[in-house]
């Protein structure tokens, strides 16, 4: 079976996106470097692009890609409520015919009742995927593995974007995690990252020594791989497809 290659419009660089025309922009660009679909990120969105949602949509259709849809908020609130959002970003997500919508954990409490959240998510075709973000008191193992065991206590219809390279960010082994959550993940970022004097920052898969190899074997080879590091040089296409081969050819 073809493995499944997504690539992350923000691996562009947010300057990059907006000095190209915007997302729907990058469409042939994608297209022409093999890859099967897009996640439109909506942060990148601006307000009348967001009101042209049905347009970007049919953009991905004629360029045969599907979509992913990210937005930068958390599924649960500071208050240990649900993101009053969601019901809103799951009908842009229906829109754009996304498969997947991304968004972050944020304050889950364990003992929570989510029988709220069943009611929004039987609502929506779009299936929901909470990512392990970069945040210190959300992003750590011992929080997502509690969610997701309650996730699977509850059979709520909600799988995990499994990011290679935030868990250094929360200095977490990445490795560990992946033997603990492997079973959630639908969604892979696959991303590689270094430290500096700044702290960690993503970097590309050719700029590693090669452990990101080790990490995505210890993950589910039928789920797909979302490219989300760095993609930059003179001739994006050519970048873009030499990754999209390289993580389409990559076995465990």
């Amino acid at each position: 079976m073809k493995q499944e290659i997504i690539v992350v419009t923000n691996a562009y660089g947010s300057e990059k996106v907006q000095q190209l025309g915007g997302q729907a922009s990058l469409l042939p660009l994608i297209a022409n470097a093999g890859a099967d679909g897009v996640e439109i990120r909506r942060e990148l969105l601006s307000p009348q692009e967001l009101d042209c949602l049905p347009a970007l949509a049919q953009a991905l259709e004629q360029h045969q890609l599907c979509a992913v849809y990210s937005a930068p908020e958390a599924l649960f609130t500071p208050q240990h409520t649900l993101n009053p959002n969601l019901p809103a970003f799951l009908a842009e997500a229906q829109i754009l015919r996304a498969s997947r919508l991304k968004l972050s954990l944020g304050h889950y409490r364990p003992g929570f009742d989510f029988t709220e959240l069943k009611i929004v998510l039987e609502q929506y075709p779009t299936q929901l995927m909470v990512e392990n973000d970069q945040t210190a008191d959300c992003g750590i193992l011992p929080l997502l593995n509690a969610f997701f065991h309650a996730v699977e206590e509850n059979s709520l219809p909600v799988g995990m974007t499994f990011d290679m390279a935030n868990w250094h960010w929360v200095g977490q082994d990445a490795l560990a995690a992946a033997e603990k959550l492997a079973h959630q993940v639908g969604y892979i970022h696959v991303k590689a990252a270094t430290q500096g004097p700044r702290g960690w920052r993503a970097i590309a898969l050719d700029e590693t020594e090669g452990s990101w190899r080790k990490l995505l074997a210890r993950l589910p080879q039928d789920v797909p791989r979302g490219i989300e590091f760095p993609l930059q040089g003179d001739n994006l296409e050519a970048v873009t497809r030499h990754y999209v081969e390289l993580l389409r050819s990559e076995q465990a």
